[in-house]
């Protein structure tokens, strides 16, 4: 099931970010983050009530948001779950009218599929300065930029 997180949720998206970040996959997230960014995150929860995935829309600008944290617990993966909480994030966006939606990621075909294209990192000034200048490999960064207009 796709749903929206609840406070409840909050120790288990930290652990699944940060497990993935520890690998270099995402950034870090302390648990006060997960806090003030509660609303932005979905959930998808299995039948056990367990948190397998975690996807987050953050609005950046009146016409940008972008899409974070997309993550599933290892294995369950290929079940369409990613790509479903994608969607919740991208229905979400065009319910408040934001006209783009962008990410940073190491498998663009899986991103492409979704109808998103490859950009310049240069044209997101917000999330350059803004999260990217807490990561490790900046100012290296090795993901690709990719945006979708809706």
């Amino acid at each position: 099931m796709i749903r929206r997180a609840k406070v409840a949720d909050a120790k288990a998206i930290q652990s699944l970010i940060n497990h993935f970040a520890k690998e270099g996959k995402l950034l870090p997230r302390s648990l006060s983050e997960i806090y003030d960014n509660l609303r932005d995150f979905y959930i998808y929860e299995a039948q056990d009530h367990q948190v397998k995935g975690v996807c987050a829309l953050h609005i950046c600008w009146e016409d940008l948001a972008e899409i974070r944290s997309l993550t599933m617990v290892e294995g369950e993966g290929k079940r369409g779950m990613g790509r479903k909480l994608v969607e919740a994030c991208l229905q979400e966006a065009r319910q408040l009218g934001i006209s783009r939606v962008f990410l940073l990621t190491y498998i663009t075909s899986y991103f492409e599929r979704a109808g998103f294209r490859v950009v310049d990192k240069s044209i997101l000034p917000h999330k350059i300065w803004g999260d990217c200048i807490r990561c490790v490999k900046f100012p290296n960064c090795d993901e690709t930029a990719m945006i979708l207009d809706l």
